[in-house]
């Protein structure tokens, strides 16, 4: 292993030795959490991204086509209850195209491909019927593709053509359909249904479209349109009709001074109604005129006449008439202008309505009931032909009610501020407790570290391991040198040279380490941070033999 990496793997165990149980706890559970991050974060970076296969599957086309990617070795998902199957992208076309050459989906509805399969011998009513379902298949894909929408079946009723216009019948339609889990459809999604299916037949109405979903409810009815059954337009009316009388009762007399009640009678039935009129053009010539004329002549004495009393003739003109007799008769046959109006009367039209209108006591101090009676009619379309009625009363209200509302409003909202609190309070209570146990660990931690440790130093042990401050001390002599012999001088006492090389070498010596100790005393004295600095890296690059 090189230097470098033995030098730092040999740090690195001592660092870790030097961790005390609550560190090495930490440091594991760190490294833990590193490591499951790590993995979960490539398992997410490598895996595929899904695309739907197919949706609205029926449960055995989804198992068919699952034995297919199990036997490929294509990884699916199943969502939706089973309806749907997504796989990976890269797999998407491969797989749609064995699937259709396989004859799956199967359950889905054929549209105009059905007239593929259809032979030259086939019947008239065969013809008219595939041609009957590829309309309804077309319709039922084209209506699923809208937002929210599931499934879709659609029905047609179209009735047979006949010579006789005015027995000619309207087609008619009707929709199934299943929605996404949590979706509803809106009434703009239901008048799109009924106007895409209407304008794909024939003579068909958008009232003549019915639409019912998967939980039995009329979306949309014939003869009444995407607007629900008679209930819910009944429903629908009055509350209408209400908010406008009782937004203009709340300007007049005051909020909460004013109620309003509408009870509305709908029509539940539809009706077509034709009428035919004739007038006389002015100034027209006769069409045809006819005249006729007769004239009879007589020689006179006959008996020819009117009879008279007693059943005797009596000739005109008197007894003595000749029998001459002239006629003429003459017929005309005038121009007439027909008009023929056929009126289609829907369902949902109102036979009768009646409003009830309660006014706090004392809040009409300064109005007349009439007048207000009068707005309250205008206001909601009053037709008295019709026997529509308002009636408007002032009455003491009950303030009771409203008072125990008030208060308990009250309560909610002070029981909602002090929830508010609380939560706040148990929040800033977490934090605290949260920053107050990490100041604790920081603090326990740099007392525990090695660094912030203060052990005793013996100076006599630097001697060795560091060179020595520089001082201005003269250095000390070496003990190995060994001196030359001194010459006695003459008179003088003969002298032991190694005995005074012994006794110079410990007074150097013991000369070096007091000098090395007056140094340091006097670099603490000068700069205290530096020498603990200085100290303290000593001790760091202490090993341990």
């Amino acid at each position: 292993m090189p230097t470098p990496l033995s030098t730092a793997a040999t740090r690195l165990g001592d660092a870790v030795k030097s961790f005390t149980i609550a560190q090495r706890t930490i440091a594991l559970i760190g490294v833990a959490v590193l490591v499951l991050g790590g993995i979960a974060l490539t398992s997410w970076l490598s895996k595929p991204s899904y695309t739907p296969l197919f949706s609205g599957l029926s449960g055995e086309d989804a198992s068919t086509i699952v034995d297919q990617l199990q036997t490929d070795g294509v990884p699916y998902e199943l969502t939706q209850g089973g309806g749907t199957i997504l796989v990976p992208e890269s797999a998407v076309y491969d797989q749609r195209i064995k699937a259709a050459s396989a004859g799956l989906p199967s359950s889905s509805t054929a549209g105009y491909s059905l007239l593929d399969d259809m032979g030259v011998t086939s019947s008239e009513f065969q013809q008219s019927t595939t041609y009957k379902r590829a309309l309804e298949g077309e319709l039922a894909a084209t209506v699923s593709a809208i937002d929210g929408v599931k499934a879709a079946t659609v029905r047609l009723a179209i009735p047979e053509d006949t010579v006789f216009v005015a027995e000619q019948g309207k087609p008619t339609a009707s929709v199934f359909v299943e929605t996404n889990p949590g979706s509803t459809l809106s009434s703009d999604q239901v008048q799109a249904i009924t106007h895409l299916t209407s304008a794909s037949i024939d003579r068909m109405d958008a009232a003549d479209v019915a639409v019912i979903d998967a939980e039995g409810r009329v979306l949309s009815a014939v003869g009444v349109g995407a607007t629900g059954g008679a209930d819910q337009q009944a429903s629908d009316y009055e509350e209408r009709i209400r908010a406008s009388v009782q937004a203009m009762l709340d300007r007049v007399v005051g909020a909460g001074n004013a109620t309003v009640a509408v009870a509305a009678d709908m029509k539940l039935a539809s009706a077509e109604r034709v009428e035919e009129s004739f007038t006389t053009p002015d100034n027209a010539p006769a069409l045809n005129e006819s005249t006729t004329t007769e004239a009879y002549e007589g020689a006179g004495g006959g008996n020819a006449g009117i009879l008279g009393p007693d059943n005797v003739a009596v000739p005109e003109g008197g007894a003595n008439g000749d029998g001459t007799f002239n006629s003429e008769t003459s017929t005309r046959n005038n121009a007439v202008n027909k008009t023929t109006e056929s009126t289609t009367v829907p369902a949902g039209g109102i036979n009768r309505q009646t409003i009830s209108v309660a006014v706090n006591q004392g809040a009409t101090a300064n109005m007349d009931v009439t007048a207000l009676t009068a707005l309250v009619s205008s206001a909601a379309g009053i037709d008295a032909a019709r026997g529509d009625v308002v009636t408007v009363e002032e009455l003491p209200f009950n303030e009771a009610g409203a008072d125990a509302a008030a208060e308990a409003l009250a309560e909610a909202e002070a029981a909602q501020a002090e929830q508010q609190r609380a939560d706040l309070i148990r929040t800033l209570s977490i934090v605290a407790a949260i920053i107050l146990v990490a100041i604790v660990a920081l603090i326990v931690y740099a007392r525990r570290s090695r660094r912030q440790r203060r052990e005793p130093l013996d100076l006599g042990e630097l001697q060795g391991v560091y060179p020595a401050i520089p001082g201005p001390s003269t250095p000390a002599l070496d003990p190995a040198i060994v001196l030359p012999p001194l010459e006695p001088a003459p008179n003088t006492t003969t002298i032991d040279v190694a005995a005074v090389q012994s006794a110079l070498a410990a007074q150097s010596a013991e000369s070096e380490l007091d000098r090395m100790r007056a140094d340091i005393d006097a670099l603490a004295t000068q700069d205290p941070a530096k020498t603990a600095e200085f100290l303290r890296s000593m001790m760091d690059d202490r090993q341990s033999v």
